[in-house]
């Protein structure tokens, strides 16, 4: 146990992270993303695990994005530089652990959670699985350049469009045709269906399998050396962000001024 909101759990060479704040449909606290870290680290240097496999407590959720109640401490452009280059901290580290990660997918897994779900190294769900990011209607905030450019390479830029101008989360079926899950697998069955493939890929060569990652992610990466600070601060300084998160915590629909 790495802490209460954040589960792990190792079981031979399988390491299993599970997002453990179910009331809160499991969205990511500070002390969570720092946990993810933790976790990768302790995957990394133990050589007898081979594979990572990260899923929500509950059932009923994967991630559901960042707890919004955190952004109401923002008040600065720094506030917002801050927090996507945390993350951005964060998820590279994720994309960058040695050993294959297996996303389990059940009910949503938006926002940050489906950045995180994106960087996994497969991902699999139920029919009732959805995954997106839809900031658009909610808090009217972006994604930094890193993450933009994840979900560019999974589904090309006008699938990238499409998903982030509409603010859909994407249904099991439409996700899994678009390349963004691996696989649907009846809900009953998913946790036996990650638990064998994890284990087939944990009998497989580690340094092939460490080398793929590695030589694609050195691939997807050189696209990512772009400045968007001020795309980063004109978002997250906006009267339309504040008026997102204080209609999220309002429990209301917000209204968007475009200012």
């Amino acid at each position: 146990m790495l802490n209460t909101e954040l589960l792990f759990e190792r079981d031979g060479a399988i390491a299993t992270v599970i997002f453990n704040r179910p009331e809160a449909r499991n969205a990511m606290t500070w002390a969570m993303y720092d946990g993810l870290v933790t976790a990768c680290e302790t995957v990394d240097n133990d050589p007898t695990l081979r594979v990572m496999i990260l899923r929500g407590a509950g059932g009923k959720a994967f991630v559901a994005g960042t707890d919004i109640s955190q952004f109401q401490s923002f008040h600065s452009a720094q506030d917002a530089l801050d927090y996507e280059r945390r993350l951005d901290d964060v998820i590279g580290r994720l994309e960058s652990v040695t050993k294959p990660t297996i996303a389990m997918i059940e009910g949503p897994a938006a926002g940050a959670g489906a950045v995180i779900a994106l960087t996994c190294d497969l991902r699999y769900g139920t029919p009732d699985s959805q995954i997106g990011v839809p900031i658009a209607r909610t808090l009217g905030n972006c994604l930094s350049i890193a993450n933009y450019a994840r979900l560019v390479d999974m589904i090309g830029p006008a699938r990238t469009k499409e998903v982030i101008f509409r603010a859909r989360l994407v249904p099991a079926e439409q996700a899994c045709q678009l390349g963004l899950m691996n696989e649907i697998v009846p809900a009953d069955r998913l946790s036996t269906h990650v638990r064998t493939v994890a284990e087939e890929i944990a009998t497989h060569a580690p340094l092939t399998l460490r080398a793929t990652k590695e030589a694609i992610r050195r691939l997807q990466v050189h696209r990512r050396a772009v400045d968007s600070d001020d795309l980063t601060v004109m978002a997250y300084t906006s009267a339309d962000f504040r008026e997102g998160v204080t209609a999220f915590v309002e429990k209301r629909k917000p209204v968007f001024a475009g200012k």
